[in-house]
């Protein structure tokens, strides 16, 4: 089983990561003592500038190949608001109440409510990115949340072909259809065809 290093912080990607990992069969592992490592800055205006700025800056603790995502929410009527801020939309510390209640004051009055989950993933070595990987999932913002799975704004995005929120929708059942799940998959690929 091929093996790779994460690095994220976050408990619910790492969640999403790991049970994506048992699906296509590699074994994904947080990064060892990331918690004593201090944070670069997350300064990219997209998800590919601050997917590569982690995964540069952390592989240069490993010497197994590691990949960092940078993912978040875009609506089209906030003009891809929070994009790369999703997870402190409402300051710093932000918790997910918190974010997702910024954003449905901000979406009160707006009648169009497209929006789309994006993740890209940046794949590193030695300090050295390999290759990105990108995978979105269109939706709705709905008016109020609804659901307890996931994290994030997941029970606030209403993925019409499942006909229920990111908040409605079990692990593996949302991985095969979101942004991360795609995401991976593509990077799964891409070992796939021997890389």
């Amino acid at each position: 089983m091929k093996r790779i290093v994460c690095a994220t912080g976050n408990p619910g990607k790492l969640r999403e990561f790991h049970l994506a990992g048992q699906v296509l069969a590699i074994d994904v592992r947080a990064l060892d003592g990331l918690k004593t490592i201090p944070a670069p800055e997350e300064s990219g205006s997209t998800f590919e500038e601050n997917a590569c700025i982690k995964a540069v800056y952390y592989s240069q603790f490993t010497t197994d190949l590691l990949f960092a995502d940078d993912s978040g929410l875009a609506v089209d009527a906030l003009g891809g608001e929070p994009g790369v801020l999703s997870a402190r939309y409402a300051g710093p510390d932000a918790t997910d109440a918190a974010n997702n209640a910024l954003l449905l004051e901000r979406m009160a009055d707006k009648p169009l409510r497209t929006a789309r989950f994006v993740c890209v993933i940046a794949l590193a070595y030695q300090g050295k990115v390999i290759q990105t990987f990108r995978g979105e999932v269109e939706g709705e913002i709905i008016a109020e949340a609804q659901g307890t799975e996931g994290f994030g704004y997941d029970p606030l995005f209403y993925f019409p072909p499942l006909g229920c929120t990111f908040g409605e929708v079990e692990g593996e059942k949302k991985f095969d259809v979101s942004h991360r799940g795609k995401a991976l998959r593509a990077l799964m690929d891409f070992f796939q065809c021997g890389n």
